[in-house]
């Protein structure tokens, strides 16, 4: 069985998460998405609340499941058995810093491969902080979510807004 995993933070997912999920399920028998626990940010959005998420928008595709994960990504792909990392790339500057991952990961775990897939051109310049940094200026996020995921993001920033959280 050919098992990929698409990590990131997904904070929160956003269409252009969605797109590459899609496709990587295609190629895939399975593919775990794994959520992780990052201390270094500060998250809009809790590791379980993330994972639900994408629970939610992936539902549709039954060789996708949700697991967070902390520590060496290369780790976590042992732990599930997986051969392959899957990143997607929206410009060159991801390219770099992706590239500059995957040759570490490599030389720590050279039984495992990353691929890279570019995204698909009408999400080329999104991404979860820009849609975090619009949504605190209330402004339109429809476009770059799933209606359950922009639910909870507006009603995250309207908790924000009153102190709640």
């Amino acid at each position: 069985m050919r098992i990929a995993v698409y990590p990131g933070s997904f904070d929160p997912v956003t269409l252009g998460h969605g797109d590459i999920i899609e496709r990587t399920a295609k190629m895939f028998d399975k593919v775990i998405i794994g959520v992780l626990n990052n201390n270094v940010k500060t998250p809009l959005f809790s590791v379980e609340e993330r994972v639900n998420m994408l629970k939610e928008v992936t539902a549709h595709l039954p060789n996708v499941e949700v697991q967070s994960f902390e520590g060496l990504l290369v780790e976590f792909l042992r732990r599930n058995d997986a051969q392959v990392i899957v990143r997607g790339l929206r410009a060159v500057t991801d390219f770099e810093y992706e590239l500059q991952m995957a040759q570490t990961n490599r030389v720590m775990a050279p039984e495992i491969d990353t691929i890279f897939l570019t995204t698909n051109l009408k999400y080329s310049y999104l991404s979860s902080s820009i849609v975090k940094e619009i949504a605190f200026y209330d402004g339109q996020i429809s476009q770059f979510l799933a209606p359950e995921v922009e639910e909870r993001v507006r009603a995250k920033v309207a908790e924000r807004a009153e102190g709640t959280v």
